[in-house]
This record gives C-alpha cells, structure tokens and sequence, in this order.
C-alpha cells in the first residue's frame, strides 16, 4: 500500500505544535475549510463534568493505539517518573471536598517527551491495547500480516470516549468497559506495501464501538481484560443500527439498501460520550462528513462540510455508500451525524441512533433525570461557530422499569442555546482582560426547534429539523461557540459545564469579533463554560459564567481560573472531555496543549467550591502527538482511566515516533 496521501491542508496552517495529520485524518481540516457556519447569529463557548468510576485507562498509540492504563497508588512504574509541582514552583497537595484522591501536581511535561507521566506515588498500567484479541477465535495481533477479518475479532483504534461499570454481585472483581474508535491512520498503522484495498478494508474493522469484560484480583489491583467474555462485542460498519424517532422513515433518510429508512449499516467518527441513568452508553457520531464523497452542491450538503473532493482513506472508491453522487445513496450522509445508544449488557441488542436529539457534529450527550422525571441530554456540535444543544424527552423516568427507560431518548424537545453578556461591551476588548463588575456571566435562552412532537422553526418540517438540524438552528438565531466538545450536568450540583476547546478564527477578519461569552481574539487555549438551570433542568432560561479561561499564565497568557491566584494552577490548554469525581471536582482532559502552550496533553483536576474555586491541578500527561480521552475518575480507590489517542501520530510504520 502507498501511504495514504493525506490532504494535509493544515501544514504550515497549524498553531505551534498540532499535528497536521490528525487535522486531516480526524476533522476532516475542518479549520482551513469554509466555515459551515455562515449565518448572522451571535456567537458562544463550552464546559463540563460527569461521573465516576475506577481506575485510570489510556488508549491510543503508534505501536499500540489503544492502550489503556489504570493508575494506582504504589511505586512508579518504569518509565513513569514523577515530576511534581508547577511552573511556579511546588503546588501543596490538597484533597477538594474530602476526596480520597490527593496528589501534588505534576509539572507540565514538554510536548517532544515520550513519556506517560503521573504523580509521586502512583503507578500506571495498561488495560488493553489496540489489536488485542477479544474473542477465542480471535488471532494475536501481528504488526506484519494484518487483515480486515482479524480486526473484526481484536480491539479497535484510536479509543476516545470510554465508560467501566461494575458486574453486580461481582464483589468488585469484574466490570464491563465500552469505548468509542473515533479514526484511523493507516499511515502508521500498515506497511507500506500493504494492498490499497486492504488497508480500506482493515481501517473500516478497526473503527466502531468495542464492549469488553474487565477482571482483577481485588480491589486493590488493576483491571485487565478478559478474552472471550460473554458481553465482548464488536459493533462494527456493518452492524444494523435501528434509527428512532420522527426521522426514522423520513424520505431524507431513505437509501436503495433501506428503502423503509429504518435500518443504517455502522457508525462512524464516534467521539465523547456519556452513561445514562438505565446503564446504557451514548456516543456522538461526530466528524463523519470526512467519509463520505458528495456533489457538496446544496445547502444542506454545504452546511455539514461535504464537497465533490476524494476522501483521505478512498472508502467511497470500494464501498459506493459512501460516495453521495451514486443514485440511490445520495441519502446514505443523512444517516450518520446522530447520538448511538449502546445496551453493554445485551450483546445481541440492536443499538440505536436517536434522530430526536437532531442532527450534526455530536462531541457526545451526558443525560441527567429533571426535577419533574423527565431525561435531559446536553450535546455539543464541536466545530467553530456551532451551538450547543439541549433534549428534553417526552416520557418520563420510571425507577426499575429499564426497557421503558431506553426509550426515553426517542421521542421530547429540542432546543439550542442562546447567550447574553452582563459586561459593557467595551470591556469585551478580545484579550480575554476580566471586565469590571469581576465576572464573565449573563443569561441564556433555549429556543426551541421540536415542541410537542412538531417543527418549532418556520419553514422547516419535522424531519427537516431533526436531519438538517444545524440550518434549522440558523433559522432562529442562537449564539455561535468556539468548539463545544462534552457537555456535562453535574450529578452533585445539577449545574452544567461545556468544555469550548478553542477557536483560531474568532475576531479574524470576516469572523465574528469576541464578547462576553466568547473573550478571547484568536481562542487559541479554550475556556469553560458553566450553566445553571436555576433549579428547573427543563427550563427555558438559564444563568451562565465562565468557570475558567485556558492558557498558562507564566508564558504571559491572559487566564482566569474564577479568581484563583494564576500562580498557583498548572496551565492547561483545550480542554476537551469532562468528568466529576465521587465527591462533586471537575476533571478535565485536554486536545491540542502541543499547539497551544507548547506541553503534552494532559488529565486535570478543577476545584468548583470554597475558596479554592478555580484551582486547577495537573495529575497526568500522556505521550507524545497524543490526546487525553475518556477520563474516569474512581477517587474512591485513589485511581483514575483515561484513554490516550493517537501517541506517536506524526511517525510512520517504519518510522514510530512514541
């Protein structure tokens, strides 16, 4: 197989040190295209957080692009040094809320380290890498004779969101894992001789979604996978996916394979994620636009960043799916773009793509049960100038009754958020400066786009709505964000935190220039954003303030960490996915700290209460050109997962850089 011949538009276009690769491998370029967003709306940021679990995962790598590592207290392990403290010096350990899990900060760890980094005594170990087998049938990985049918059966690349939830009655011992496969490069995944067609093939295997049994000794041990178990599964392209909701049976969504518009073959660019109240996973179907081959001469088409131009890895040149200029398929696009409802437990369920929650470049959805029963779903669509979303379901949640409770996302209201500033605009100078009354906050307002089951935007019929969703939104004038990745409700506070990881183009030429919830020019470090509902979660209005604005203060960086002193937090940079520990603190994992304040990715732990509040403290740092992903935060036995993705992604397969 030539390598692929990437459209590496970002080389040379890249701030500091992103990866030009993962740009167009991952987003599509998403950043030097037309921005999709060419409406008059006002314009707005993110932030996060969610719940718990037990210890600390990491995927993603050259050699090993899905390795998974658990983090426990005990000696370093080899390779792991410790490296406490800061920028400014020592940072003391504290223990936020009375968490079990206290640490002294790491310092940041220059972006050319190899290295997987956490704190004085902790101990890091990996639960499972890409190409491990999951199946008795399944063959050991082998770099040199790879092929599509054993990557079916081994676990898949580039993990990015991912949830562990205990068996019961199993004592602790054993747990069922789910995690995303967001992208592929084969680049550094095949020899270069491999077949071209091969590649595709084995590139296809290796996305999708992966459910695994985990087992340990006790609980104070780490996890490790477990071959051939019961709920193992692969949900790969060509698994049948039942599409809910008004769209399902729309002519929108009709292709010559599904004439009834009910079944879709797979999911794809699958990102964050979130754990419903009923023990299902949800997954956002997020950059799929960089699949598919289409005439990119519509509106609609124009709108989702497809354009008559050959994909990166060719798929549409063997599979005519995904080439939108075929007759027959044109539709097979609108199919993809949807949040996936995934039953870990019942591995011959048919998962779900739920057309109600809309349409677009879902970073992911986080559910949490309203004062009056019904589900509330938070999702982000993460590219510059999109919106931020929230569903309302129709039903309510009954306790115990888990197969009513799985329907709950099929059917309610969708809304998009719009924000307000409370600063004199003057004040909103674009350097991210703290306006005089000492706060970045105001009001916000969900306008509807689905009510009681019809189209709450002129000119636009239900299923228009929930397949075009972001036109739909354009319609009725919501505020334009940088990025909004996880979007995650506090289970302690019932407060919600949107991570905005960055935007290069705010205030650049033609672009929409900064403003209250928006502050920075040139959003190169990203902030958060937090909502309250106001002790209503289905409420059409809502107060916001900026928990933190990214960056690190000791290279001169305008920062503000909620009024923390700026020398006492370990600069971070595009935060990216959100979770809470047991006891209510924020953690934050980052995408792109190379490219922003020059240091490796990380997983960071926000203090949200007393006099602490905004106190940001860096308890890892994956390796080199990777992410931090999927962070699980189990304080209670002092550990912690995380995914990491794409370690070594600037390499080659002859040439590995991690």
């Amino acid at each position: 197989m030539p390598p692929i011949q990437l459209p590496l538009l970002m080389q040379g276009h890249t701030r500091g040190k992103r990866s030009a690769v993962t740009c167009a491998l991952k987003c599509n370029n998403a950043c030097v295209g037309e921005t999709c967003n060419t409406s008059s709306n006002g314009y707005f940021r993110d932030i996060a957080s969610r719940a718990l679990s037990r210890r600390a995962l990491l995927g993603g790598g050259t050699s090993a692009l899905a390795i998974a590592l658990t983090g426990t207290q005990g000696a370093l392990a080899a390779g792991a040094p410790a490296t406490g403290g800061s920028a400014f010096g020592p940072i003391p350990a504290l223990a936020p809320n009375g968490t079990k899990l206290d640490f002294e900060a790491i310092a940041p760890v220059q972006f050319e380290v190899d290295e997987f980094t956490v704190p004085e005594g902790f101990d890091w170990h990996p639960v499972i890498r890409w190409g491990d087998p999951l199946f008795d049938e399944a063959p050991d990985f082998d770099w040199n004779a790879q092929s599509a049918e054993a990557q079916k059966l081994q676990f898949g690349y580039n993990n990015d969101y991912t949830e562990i939830q205990e068996i019961p009655e199993s004592g602790g011992k054993r747990a069922v894992m789910f995690v995303n496969h967001e992208y592929t490069n084969e680049n550094i995944m095949l020899p270069a001789d491999t077949d071209a067609e091969d590649a595709i093939e084995i590139g296809m295997a290796a996305h999708g979604l992966t459910v695994v049994e985990l087992e340990r000794e006790d609980a104070a041990s780490p996890y490790r996978y477990v071959k051939g178990a019961e709920l193992n599964r692969r949900i790969l392209l060509d698994a049948e996916f039942e599409l809910t909701g008004p769209a399902a049976g729309s002519d929108l969504v009709t292709t010559v394979d599904d004439p009834e518009g009910r079944i879709i073959l797979g999911t794809l660019g699958n990102c964050a994620g979130g754990l419903t109240p009923w023990g299902t996973l949800l997954s956002g179907e997020e950059n799929f636009n960089g699949y598919f081959r289409a005439p990119g001469d519509s509106p609609e088409q124009q709108r989702y960043g497809l354009a008559d131009e050959a994909t990166a890895r060719g798929w549409e040149t063997v599979h005519e799916r995904f080439d939108a200029r075929t007759p027959g398929f044109e539709n097979e696009i609108n199919r993809f773009g949807y949040i996936v409802e995934v039953d870990p437990w019942d591995p011959t369920s048919t998962p779900k793509k739920h057309s109600s929650l809309g349409r677009f470049k879902h970073e992911g959805a986080n559910v949490i049960i309203a004062e009056d029963g019904r589900a509330v779903a938070y999702s982000g669509d993460d590219e510059r100038f999109d919106y931020l979303y929230k569903f309302v379901s129709r039903d309510t949640y009954i306790e115990g009754d888990r197969e009513h409770n799985k329907t709950l996302l099929e059917n309610g209201d969708l809304f998009v958020a719009k924000f307000t500033g409370n600063s004199p605009a003057a004040e909103i100078d674009g350097s991210g400066a703290l306006p005089s009354d000492g706060a970045f906050d105001g009001a916000g307002e969900w306008l509807p786009l689905v009510l009681d089951g019809e189209s709450a935007v002129e000119g636009f019929t239900l299923e228009e709505v929930l397949v075009h969703t972001r036109l739909a939104a354009d319609a009725v004038g919501p505020t334009k964000m940088d990025r909004c990745e996880d979007v995650e409700p506090s289970l302690h506070s019932r407060r919600v935190y949107v991570a905005c990881t960055n935007n290069s183009n705010r205030g650049v030429e033609d672009h929409a220039a900064p403003d209250e919830a928006n502050p920075r020019t040139e959003n190169r470090d990203g902030h958060i954003v937090e909502i309250d509902e106001q002790g209503d979660q289905t409420s059409t209005t809502f107060a916001w303030n900026l928990l933190l604005v990214a960056g690190d203060p000791a290279q001169g960086d305008q920062t503000y960490f909620s009024g923390f002193p700026v020398e006492q937090v370990s600069p971070i940079s595009c935060p990216d996915n959100l979770a809470f520990d047991s006891v209510g603190n924020l953690w934050i994992s980052t995408d792109g700290a190379p490219s922003g304040i020059g240091y490796n990715d990380g997983l960071f732990r926000v203090t949200l209460e007393g006099d602490a509040r905004g106190r940001v403290e860096q308890f890892l740092s994956v390796p080199i050109d990777a992410e931090t992903c999927g962070p699980i935060i189990r304080d209670q036995d002092r550990t912690a997962f995380v995914s990491v993705q794409h370690p070594g992604e600037d390499g080659e397969f002859g040439a590995q850089r991690s």
